[in-house]
């Protein structure tokens, strides 16, 4: 495992530099996260693993992988336009185009400023403010174990709640519900497990230990990297994945959030890179602008390495075992235990780091992520970009 770990430290060293070179942009904080830019071509692997994951031809890949990343591009101005009448927005898989939900008091100015941005626009009774409030109050209700999370869907104009489907009948998961449709506009949707964390106990060869468990590094900051909360506490140390001393954590926070960072020193240093773990090159990191929903989304973990899916909901409340989980954003990605921590990245834009989910890759599942600028904004750290 020494040979393979130095080759491919080896090849991130050189797309760094390479990157460096060309590029010569500074580096990205959550406050100015740079807007995706022009790209190589995808490569021969990323586009391997959309077929594989989501089902794609290599032609329909390429096309959706370009539709993206305009309607990653539009997001932010759509959402401007649309003002107090926004309603969330979306990918749509099927037209491969950013559709934007506005109120239907929204004026027709309002309407055409939108439609001007290149969106689609679709008519819809409850603003994003409503559903978010509505969503606020439902966080403050104490969920039982069968309530897996609840979440904004803005294709359905509702907060969706999802129930672990043999537990449905339950008093205190019909009490809940009960409760949360008095909050606002809601619909309950079940799901075949209740979610858990991915961490791992100590396994050789994958990329850093504290105590027993074994979890995965999300994306590089200046002076360390990011990873999950529950990986580990303030204070606890870290190995690499030789065993030899990197650092510790500096700050964590689990439940309620789910991200930590960890200082990086000891001859280690940061590299602004994903692994692709031989499935597809290894990704440069080249900022954090946000992927909307409806986009394809890939994650790097130290167990299950490359899978890719696309983004259903953001700002989901998953109710682990251990507590509620604010502000996740949930993926058709699946992971296994030793994934946690690890890379979220759509294109060259950090998206995330992996906390836990349902399933497997064997049989599928669902898994989530803490968006990255939440982690750089709260620790005030700059994400290492090429």
């Amino acid at each position: 495992m020494r040979r393979i770990r130095f080759t491919y430290a080896g090849l991130a060293v050189l797309l760094v530099l390479g990157g460096w070179t060309a590029s010569g942009t500074g580096p990205a904080s959550a406050n100015d996260a740079p807007a995706a830019t022009d790209e190589a071509p995808a490569s021969a692997g990323l586009l391997q693993a959309m077929q594989r994951d989501l089902g794609l031809s290599k032609q329909r890949a390429e096309a959706r992988l370009a539709a993206e990343r305009t309607a990653m591009d539009r997001t932010p101005q759509a959402r401007k336009a649309a003002g107090s009448a926004y309603g969330g927005a979306w990918f749509d898989a099927q037209s491969e185009r950013l559709t934007v939900a506005v109120t239907s008091d929204a004026p027709p100015a309002t309407v055409r400023k939108v439609r001007a941005t290149g969106a689609t626009v679709r008519t819809v009774a409850h603003s994003a403010r409503v559903l978010d409030a509505a969503k606020a109050r439902i966080d403050r209700i104490s969920a039982p174990a069968g309530v897996s999370s609840w979440h904004v869907d803005p294709v359905a104009n509702k907060v969706v709640v999802n129930v672990v489907r043999d537990r449905q009948a339950d008093n205190d998961v019909r009490r809940f519900v009960s409760r949360a449709r008095e909050a606002g506009p809601v619909t309950v949707e079940t799901v075949a497990s209740a979610p858990r964390t991915f961490a791992a106990g100590t396994v050789g060869g994958d990329p850093y230990y504290t105590g027993n468990v074994r979890c995965s590094i999300g994306f590089s900051v200046h002076g360390g990297f990011v990873t999950a909360g529950h990986c580990g506490q303030a204070g606890a140390g870290v190995r690499g994945w030789d065993g030899s001393y990197i650092g510790s954590f500096q700050g964590s926070s689990f439940p309620d959030n789910d991200y930590a960072w960890v200082s990086v020193g000891s001859g280690w240093w940061t590299v602004p890179v994903v692994l692709g773990w031989g499935t597809i090159p290894d990704r440069l990191v080249r900022g954090s602008a946000e992927a909307p929903v409806g986009t394809s989304i890939c994650r790097s973990g130290s167990t299950t390495h490359w899978h890719c899916g696309t983004v259903l909901a953001k700002n989901e409340t998953v109710n682990y075992s251990q507590g509620a989980v604010h502000q996740m954003t949930k993926t058709s990605v699946c992971a296994e235990p030793g994934d946690s921590g690890g890379s979220f990245i759509s294109g060259d834009q950090a998206q995330g780091v992996t906390s836990g989910g349902w399933g497997n890759c064997s049989g599928g599942g669902e898994t989530w992520f803490q968006p990255v600028n939440e982690i750089l904004n709260r620790y005030g750290l700059t994400l290492h970009t090429a």
